[in-house]
């Protein structure tokens, strides 16, 4: 079974995060740059929220504010739910079904890792399946053992 902090260590990616007091803008040049879709908004080592394209479009543009002049606290979700590094790929797959969630932040000792997103999580959980399959395979054909 693989593990939340197993699985973003193989992926090896970066977590990019911006303070609340910055502006929206700056935050929305981030997400194009880095082709993401969330931003965690970090204070002092701790998360504090996440922002994400959703956040902008529902309570910048519709309610005549600008993203130059909002500060990223007005706007992003401040109660975030996150996962542990240990937990299971199934575990984080069943947080980010049940509460309908895109994206999940993952932390080991009360510190963001990274974030692992919805479509991460199933190709994820579909690998895992098809090696259950093969190894099950491997035992009825005797071809090999289950490790």
């Amino acid at each position: 079974m693989t593990t939340a902090g197993t699985f973003l260590k193989s992926k090896g990616t970066s977590v990019w995060t911006v303070k609340p007091t910055q502006s929206v803008f700056e935050a929305l040049q981030i997400l194009s740059e880095r082709n993401i879709g969330v931003v965690p908004v970090v204070e002092d080592d701790e998360l504090v929220g996440i922002l994400s394209e959703r956040d902008y479009a529902r309570k910048v543009a519709l309610f005549g504010r600008t993203s130059k002049d909002t500060p990223v606290s007005e706007i992003m979700t401040p109660e975030v739910e996150t996962a542990s590094s240990e937990d299971s790929i199934e575990d984080c797959m069943r947080i980010v079904v049940e509460r309908g969630f895109r994206h999940l932040p993952i932390l080991e000792d009360g510190i963001l890792i990274g974030i692992i997103s919805s479509t991460d999580l199933l190709a994820e959980v579909i690998r895992n399946r098809e090696r259950e399959i093969d190894k099950l395979e491997n035992l009825i054909t005797g071809s090999g053992e289950i490790t």
